[in-house]
């Protein structure tokens, strides 16, 4: 495989020792890594406390739509990923978070408070990023038998944009994934979906007051979100998958704008569309749903025009239930596997070859948020699995 292009040298803060998962977290918080900024330096310290370990890294740069410089980062041992051989096990976290309120003071400071470390990213997913370099360190890594990643990407809360990267480039193959993300510690192996379209429906401007002259695009608008209420009331009969909560693929008109003055009929009314499908319902099911209405509101009005641009459309996944890493991290957690409805990087790493499943410390209810905290027992039980993980797939000889 050629990397020609993709790899940078990356200047790398003194090797540090190893330390406990806490003190780790603590300092992966204090870079402020938000999608906005360059992760140069968070991706920097764990570049170097994986060479330390004799990891082989790799980084593939991009700019982001700002010109903003992003690294995501393969480290891989004991071979190269050059050496073609597929990953046993890749443990994979997003570098970047959302931002924080000002006012919240201490979002880059890790602070415990009863039972709990509160700091910007210690739930999503530092957490699970301090976890898996502390499992790592804890490993005697010349045991390796297969191949063990860890991998680092830009730009998730953004649209996962930095897995899709590493995607489309193929720039590795693995057998197995864990992909960090707060799940409470449960085992996820599928989640829906995530789509985006923008919609613009166009009329004609005219005097309020005579509204024959002209065509209200709100109008034309409001016709047209009425069918997507009904086709998402259709889709909640259709396509079910019962792991999930509700169990149908949902749909939401989140903003909507139109006009330019309270007395002109609108011109113009754009609105965005989200749609989350089930693992078994294509992701461009929803829109041709919604084209097909559009053909109906034509018919009905010949002038109806309405444009519908599709931004983001991501597939649901799922990891076959019987799946390797799903028994054993239903053995080690003591959990059934479940499902999720919010967007992850599994289905970039399923496109890389892996069985993946979504595993991490803390609750996706409290990221996001100010006061965003991961429970301290949680992240040192997570660098725990993640270590006996590591054992199963990368030590231990393999189960016939």
């Amino acid at each position: 495989m050629s990397n020609t292009g993709q790899q940078q040298l990356l200047t790398t803060s003194p090797t540090p020792s190893p330390r406990g998962v806490e003190h780790t977290l603590a300092e992966l918080v204090r870079i402020d890594s938000r999608s906005a900024l360059p992760n140069r330096e968070v991706i920097g310290y764990a570049a170097a406390r994986l060479e330390a370990s004799e990891f082989k890294v790799r980084f593939f740069p991009y700019a982001d739509e700002q010109g903003v410089e992003k690294l995501n980062m393969v480290a891989v041992t004991p071979r190269d990923i050059s050496d073609g051989d597929p990953i046993e096990l890749a443990l994979v976290g997003h570098t970047d978070t959302v931002p924080f309120d000002p006012a919240w003071t201490e979002a880059l400071t890790l602070t415990a408070r009863d039972g709990n470390l509160y700091g910007r990213g210690a739930c999503d997913t530092k957490g699970f990023i301090a976890a898996a370099l502390t499992a790592i360190e804890e490993i005697d890594l010349s045991r390796l038998r297969r191949p063990l990643a860890l991998v680092l990407t830009a730009d998730e809360e953004v649209g996962c944009l930095g897995a899709k990267r590493l995607a489309d480039a193929q720039a590795f193959t693995a057998r197995y994934s864990i992909v960090g993300e707060p799940t409470s510690l449960q085992p996820i192996r599928a989640g829906k979906g995530y789509c985006l379209a923008e919609a613009t429906v166009r009329g004609r401007e005219g005097h309020s007051a005579y509204p024959a002259l002209g065509a209200s695009a709100i109008f034309r608008a409001a016709r047209l979100v009425a069918r997507i209420e009904k086709i998402a009331e259709a889709l909640k009969s259709a396509h079910t998958h019962e792991a999930f909560d509700p169990p149908h693929t949902t749909v939401n008109v989140g903003l909507i704008n139109g006009g330019t003055a309270k007395n002109i009929l609108a011109g113009e009314c754009r609105f965005t569309l989200e749609w989350r499908p089930v693992p078994n319902q294509k992701p461009e099911h929803v829109v041709n749903l919604i084209e097909e209405e559009i053909v109906r509101l034509r018919a009905e009005d010949e002038s109806f025009e309405c444009e519908i641009k599709v931004t983001r459309l991501d597939g649901g996944i799922e990891t076959p239930a019987d799946s390797g890493l799903v028994r054993a991290m239903e053995d080690a957690t003591g959990k059934r596997a479940g499902a999720v409805a919010f967007g992850t990087e599994a289905p970039q790493m399923k496109q890389l070859g892996a069985e993946p499943i979504v595993f991490g410390p803390g609750n996706i209810r409290v990221a996001h948020r100010t006061g965003e905290f991961v429970p301290v027992e949680e992240l040192r039980e997570c660098a725990s699995i993640l270590a006996r993980m590591i054992e199963r797939f990368c030590v231990a000889e393999r189960s016939t």
